[in-house]
């Protein structure tokens, strides 16, 4: 609202931010909140205009993340458990995590249920894969599996917040906005991190939001789960000419300084706010060629599975990711998902759409690492697969699904210093809880940190009186599967 004692230069500014707004620059830039420059590495107020540079060598400069949403089955993916083939429909007690948040009872009698997919090992290391995944397991010499992740939150939301912000409950940064904080980006005209086709639910943007830190660390969303077209909304204007657009950028810009410079404003928003129209700027120039396909080769289209509708939404996504990663992108989230409240791997009462779900990402996710590594991108980007949570080995709804299993799952790895053809960790026979080698969800976040050259307790920002991080209370590097 304005009156008539508004400065006129107020005026002005705020009817120009509302036409931004009307005709969709604003929504860009609102929706793209990254900066050209990066923060500081050490604990940090709002001043981020420090040099970016890791705290030590790194061994990788980006993470594409293949966010699988709902929890997929362990047991019937990547951990080979003969022992619950063997003993199927036996029942045992268990200390099943949901009953005991119902209930308070521990030891409850579970009936066993084998895996309905064969395993079989591949490549030289031998690692066993069911044949959910085939194209997939092609690539298992280059693939690191942990087998004995568990981590906090029994339902789906609380989970996928600890996976990406390390909290359950309270507003923290996502793990690609601290990447992003600590690192910048490779390339001022794109986004330092993106979120590719976000659900709305389970945390929604939370899991792409930087929280505290600067505003200009969030990621930018394109498209949305259960949409098919992946693209930035409002990308390219077509009511004014360019020239006449960069005029008023322009004079937006030079009335927000002078906002800032009279009033000695510090408050990251208003940084943010002029940071991200320089930088819906910039992407207006670069991001149409980014964000088409169409110019990658037929036998690139075909490898990814554009031919196929099972796999095309999914195989674009990843081709994106690549696409965005080779022009300077740190951090990629690709989700596999929907805005359902079970969403999609979520398999209570219906086991068998695992093989849908698999046939629509194992595909595009092998034509991803081999696209990679033929590219030499794979040397420096990891390639992170996994979901909030895995399954449990026992039935569910009368035989016909699992239920959430936080305390027992798998995650694999690939690329940027880690080990190949590797497994570490493992549960028990049956595969329910970590046994050997447990890696809290903590532990994989200091170790993805570690191998970008970040000290996960190093990588602070002072917010309400204390520093804050990633790994807030606590998390440490796991040696063993770095190369």
């Amino acid at each position: 609202m304005t009156d008539d004692k508004t400065p006129d230069g107020e005026r002005i500014a705020r009817r120009l931010m509302l036409q931004q707004s009307a005709c969709g620059f604003g929504a860009l830039a609102c929706g793209a909140l990254a900066a050209a420059t990066a923060a500081p590495l050490r604990a940090a107020t709002a001043d981020v205009t420090a040099s970016p540079g890791p705290h030590f060598a790194p061994r990788a400069k980006r993470i594409i993340f293949l966010f699988m949403q709902g929890g997929v089955s362990q047991v019937d993916s990547f951990d080979h458990k003969p022992a619950l083939q063997a003993h199927d429909g036996k029942k045992m007690p268990f200390d099943d995590a949901r009953e005991f948040a119902r209930s308070g009872q521990r030891g409850i009698e579970q009936r066993l249920m084998k895996s309905p997919w064969e395993f079989k090992p591949y490549g030289e290391c031998g690692r066993y894969v069911s044949e959910l995944f085939p194209e997939t397991a092609r690539h298992v010499d280059d693939l690191c599996f942990v087998h004995s992740m568990h981590t906090d939150g029994v339902a789906h939301g609380p989970a996928t917040l600890f996976l990406h912000c390390g909290s359950t409950n309270f507003i923290r940064p996502s793990v690609g906005s601290w990447i992003y904080y600590g690192l910048g980006t490779e390339n001022t005209a794109l986004p330092g991190f993106v979120s590719i086709a976000p659900s709305i639910g389970n945390g929604g943007p939370r899991n792409y939001g930087s929280a505290f830190l600067p505003a200009r660390f969030q990621g930018t969303a394109i498209g949305s789960a259960g949409r098919q077209e992946l693209a930035l909304d409002n990308l390219v204007r077509q009511d004014v000419s360019p020239a006449r657009q960069r005029a008023q950028l322009d004079l937006i810009q030079r009335l927000n300084q002078r906002q800032i410079d009279r009033r000695g404003i510090e408050h990251s928003e208003f940084d943010a706010m002029q940071q991200s129209y320089q930088l819906a700027w910039r992407m207006q120039q670069v991001a149409p060629e980014i964000l088409d396909l169409s110019s990658e080769s037929a036998t690139t289209l075909a490898e990814y599975g554009m031919d196929d509708p099972a796999t095309r939404d999914y195989g674009q996504k990843c081709l994106l990711a690549r696409r965005l990663c080779e022009a300077g992108v740190r951090f990629v989230q690709v989700n596999y998902g929907d805005n359902s409240a079970n969403p999609a791997w979520d398999q209570h009462s219906n086991l068998p759409k695992h093989a849908t779900h698999a046939r629509a990402v194992d595909r595009p996710i092998a034509a991803l690492l081999a696209d990679l590594k033929r590219r030499g991108l794979l040397e420096d980007t990891i390639v992170w697969w996994g979901g909030e949570f895995g399954r449990t080995p026992y039935s569910q709804s009368n035989g016909t699904g699992r239920d959430h299993n936080p305390g027992g799952f798998t995650v694999w790895l690939a690329g940027g210093g880690f080990r190949g053809g590797m497994a570490y960790g493992s549960t028990d026979e049956f595969g329910f809880a970590s046994v050997q080698n447990k890696v809290h969800m903590h532990d994989l976040h200091a170790t993805l940190l570690h191998q970008l050259g970040l000290d996960h307790e190093q990588l602070t920002y002072r917010h309400a009186g204390r520093d804050f991080r990633l790994t807030d209370v606590y998390g440490r590097v796991i040696d063993p599967i770095l190369a």
